[in-house]
């Protein structure tokens, strides 16, 4: 409150640009840290912890929209935000639909990681959100692009990634499904590795089959199943990880009642 002798002003509040009404009940990571279902992205955690030195960079896609890829994205970073002194950065190269913003609170999508590749006078630092709730960064989008391909092939985008690899220990990438667009191809080379997201009885089999035809086997670090919700005994499904599969994942349920499996 400021006072003069002729009049009262009352300071008005920075007006916020996080949401008040909490994050998505799916965002178990986040919202429900103890869970058994956050337990299955500490699973996957410790599968990226056990490659730190080399997969840094992790892409988080599928073969088709409706995956769930996006919530994996999320939790994953969330899982790895847990740790002390963490320093995780989640970006959102879904250029096309970009959701990564909303779906954290952010109601605000501008200036995001279109508006640092297209403006040379932005630094990463202009484009970084920090969630006031919880010790993860994030690059929302920014613009919705229709045609994106010019700028995944942009050199910018490589720099942008290496100054990224220099402030934080992991950086998160949700990318557009690898089926239906080529987005994901073209920044194969940019990211250290891929994570896939399948919905269980949901994405067809050729799809997953040809997703996986379109990537290089050494970059794909693991498959999550998403929406698995078959009993919790035995086990189940694969690992796919440098070219070979390791069969016998434990089963468990992920953050929509989900089976996950790293």
């Amino acid at each position: 409150m400021m006072r003069s002798p002729v009049t009262q002003v009352r300071a008005q509040p920075e007006e916020s640009p996080w949401r008040e009404n909490g994050l998505d009940g799916h965002l178990v990571s986040l919202v429900d840290p103890t869970s058994f279902e956050a337990d299955q992205y500490r699973t996957l955690r410790y599968v990226l912890e056990q490659l730190h030195a080399t997969k840094r960079v992790i892409a988080v896609t599928s073969p088709i929209a409706g995956d769930g890829k996006t919530t994996t994205a999320i939790n994953l970073a969330g899982a790895l935000a847990h740790a002390p002194e963490a320093r995780i950065l989640v970006v959102d190269l879904d250029l096309r639909t970009p959701s990564l913003a909303n779906r954290l609170g952010l109601t605000a999508q501008s200036p995001g990681l279109v508006d640092l590749m297209l403006d040379p006078d932005l630094a990463l630092s202009d484009v970084v959100r920090q969630h006031p709730r919880h010790r993860l960064a994030m690059v929302p989008a920014g613009r919705a692009l229709t045609v994106t391909y010019e700028l995944l092939r942009s050199p910018r985008l490589n720099t942008i990634l290496e100054q990224a690899r220099r402030q934080y220990d992991y950086i998160v990438v949700d990318t557009p499904p690898l089926v239906p667009v080529p987005d994901s191809r073209l920044i194969a080379d940019r990211v250290d590795g891929f994570v896939m997201v399948i919905a269980a009885h949901r994405t067809p089999r050729p799809l997953i089959e040809e997703a996986l035809n379109l990537m290089e086997p050494s970059k794909v670090i693991g498959i999550v199943f998403n929406g698995d919700d078959r009993p919790l005994s035995g086990y189940y499904g694969y690992y796919y990880s440098s070219g070979y599969h390791r069969r016998g994942g434990r089963r468990g349920r992920g953050s929509t009642g989900s089976g996950l499996e790293s």
